[in-house]
């Protein structure tokens, strides 16, 4: 979506926005951390974010692959700085090319500052000189595809009187090329900001101007931003601060307030501006600090339109359904699914047989290191170990499986004492879903969708259990009409109760004025493309271990030899229903749940 209709939707509902920039590290692992800190930052609300370009051009590559991601994997909305510096015409419209891939609407057209060593600003060969003859490009090649933005400079109302008109015309001379918005520069003296909004609104601009709000994260990192900019600071302001400058928690504490309070005087002030812009330095505590200092959050909750999270590049927009198994990968299923080029009525791919990539696309890998998977893994010696492992993800006490990137989902926590349970019965799960009947979309929990509607799912588990553990569990299920399955072992080895092709639909929501929607599902097809990952996952967990270790032996023979299984339980009426086989299981086999069991540790449970 364009900025400029945030904007004028926020204006209308009469609402503070706030939006967040970050730039590409230097490293790979700085960059999965960005990824992270973004997904986490996500929660505080912004309207979107933007990305910046390396002044020298040297981190493009990254800025594209950042907005991809943002945009299709985060799915927040995205805007993308573009800069004349080292940038001859194909590598921008290669840029150009690729943020409209990905369905980014809005770039900020830059100059940029001279490269790295130079004191001169020159254009390369076939490159552009000024930010208004790269404005003409995007116009030229991409007409009103693109809201385009640029810089607008609140500290030029501080030069002298020819400067500063000149500063002037040059900006308005970027507006009637057809710009629509303008982000401001980091600024600290409001009065300054606020006589050069209005000189910039005498100057006939009426588009609207996003204020640039640095927090004051450290006192060194604050010099440092100041002087870089020539930012004139108030004298209260370094009053305040100077006698703590030894004192980062103090200069954070005092900042987060002088900010602050600058903000809520662009607000007050009859500028009609309602949004703000902060330069996170890619830091997190700096930005919430202020954000919860000026009781912007926790703001009104964002319904969610579907229980996933949607991806906004072109051709994602309109998928509606997804199959289950992907819920903690899903990275790798949109990466594996991205060559499609439509979503027939939303489904994932009625065109089934080429339907997922290969996995030499996105790669399955673990993203833990080896030093940080022994600390997470420890080196099992025993099932009973990976047990344990599988029982204390359930229950919060592990940040992370092979199987899932990320901690376990708020739904998870209702049932965590029955995975547990079923994990120490030697069922080890990587995916679940509780049943639900009826709950309102507006639930913190389970809720989806629009306001006023109801939510249901059918009670979902996936696990890997042993060929003689599956031997025992399949006549219990058997026994209850109400359950279907998949087995499948590594050779593709396959077992089932079901004899239809069609997907079952395991999650869907009743609104008012729309039709019933399923947006998650159990298939055949889908179920055994995961497979292959699934399999994949746990001997990369198993590589982890030297060559000839028991830990790595334990997990590649588990590989080699266990099911993976997926059961629902389509009486979506009954929450308890789907667990009950499993423990007949473990109670007609005797095993004993280790820790679950009227609070007393019991002794170890034996998974054969």
């Amino acid at each position: 979506m364009r900025i400029t209709k945030k904007i004028e939707q926020a204006q209308k509902d009469d609402k503070i926005w706030w939006s967040f920039e970050y730039f590409p590290p230097r490293t790979a692992q700085g960059l999965q951390n960005l990824l992270d800190r973004i997904e986490r930052m996500r929660a505080l609300g912004p309207e979107f974010i933007d990305i910046t370009w390396n002044a020298g051009g040297r981190t493009s590559d990254l800025t594209s692959e950042l907005v991809k991601t943002c945009q299709g994997l985060i799915g927040i909305e995205t805007c993308m700085h573009l800069t004349c510096t080292n940038m001859p015409k194909q590598k921008v419209d290669i840029a150009l090319r690729e943020a409209k891939q990905h369905g980014c609407r809005n770039i900020l057209a830059l100059r940029g500052d001279p490269p790295a060593g130079q004191d001169e600003w020159q254009a390369v060969d076939g490159g552009f000189m000024h930010g208004v003859d790269l404005i003409r490009h995007i116009h030229a090649e991409y007409g009103n595809y693109f809201d385009i933005a640029v810089a607008g400079f609140p500290q030029h109302q501080l030069l002298p009187p020819e400067e500063r008109e000149q500063e002037m015309r040059w900006l308005k001379e970027k507006i009637d090329l057809g710009v629509d918005f303008i982000f401001t520069q980091m600024f600290y003296d409001i009065d300054v900001f606020i006589d050069w909004v209005k000189a910039v609104r005498a100057a006939g601009i009426t588009i609207p101007i996003v204020p640039g709000i640095m927090p004051i994260q450290t006192w060194n990192g604050f010099q440092r931003a100041t002087q870089l900019a020539k930012t004139v600071i108030p004298d209260f302001f370094m009053e305040a601060l100077e006698p703590h400058k030894n004192n980062d928690e103090m200069v954070r504490e005092i900042g987060t307030k002088l900010v602050a309070d600058m903000c809520r005087q662009i607000i007050k002030a009859d500028l009609g501006i309602r949004g703000l812009h902060f330069y996170t330095m890619n830091l997190e505590r700096g930005t919430k600090m202020l954000l919860e200092e000026l009781n912007f959050v926790p703001r009104v909750e964002t319904i969610k339109p579907l229980p996933w999270r949607q991806s906004l590049t072109p051709n994602r927009r309109q998928e509606t359904i997804r199959p289950i198994f992907w819920a903690n990968r899903t990275k790798s299923y949109l990466s594996r699914t991205e060559n499609w080029d439509e979503y027939p009525n939303g489904r994932f791919g009625d065109s089934r047989s080429p339907a997922y990539g290969e996995l030499d696309g996105y790669g399955v890998w673990i993203k833990q290191s080896v030093k940080e998977a022994h600390k997470l893994w420890g080196q099992p010696q025993s099932l009973e170990e990976i047990a344990a492992l599988f029982a204390r993800f359930c229950l919060s006490e592990l940040s992370a499986l092979p199987w899932s990137d990320q901690a376990p989902a708020s739904e998870t926590t209702i049932i965590g004492a029955q995975l547990a349970r079923m994990n120490n019965y030697g069922f080890f799960t990587i995916n679940s879903q509780p049943a639900v009947n009826g709950a309102p979309s507006e639930d913190k929990i389970f809720g989806w969708g629009p306001a006023n509607g109801y939510v249901y799912q059918k009670a979902y588990l996936e696990f890997f259990a042993s060929p003689e553990l599956l031997s025992a569990l399949l006549p219990q299920i058997e026994r209850d009409s109400q359950i279907t399955y998949y087995a499948i072992n590594k050779r593709g080895d396959l077992k089932t109760n079901t004899h239809s092709e069609g997907p079952n639909a395991v999650t869907w929501g009743v609104f008012p004025g729309k039709e019933v929607v399923q947006p998650t599902i159990v298939e055949a097809v889908s179920f055994m493309a995961w497979k292959d990952e699934a399999f994949e996952l746990g001997y990369q967990w198993a590589n982890l271990y030297e060559a000839n270790s028991s830990s790595r032996k334990l997990i590649h023979d588990m590989m080699d030899t266990f099911f993976l299984v997926n059961v629902v339980h389509n009486d979506f009426k009954d929450p308890q229903a789907i667990f009950q086989a499993f423990f007949k299981v473990g109670a007609d086999r005797g095993l004993r749940v280790e820790g679950l069991s009227n609070g007393e540790r019991q002794p170890a449970v034996n998974m054969n």
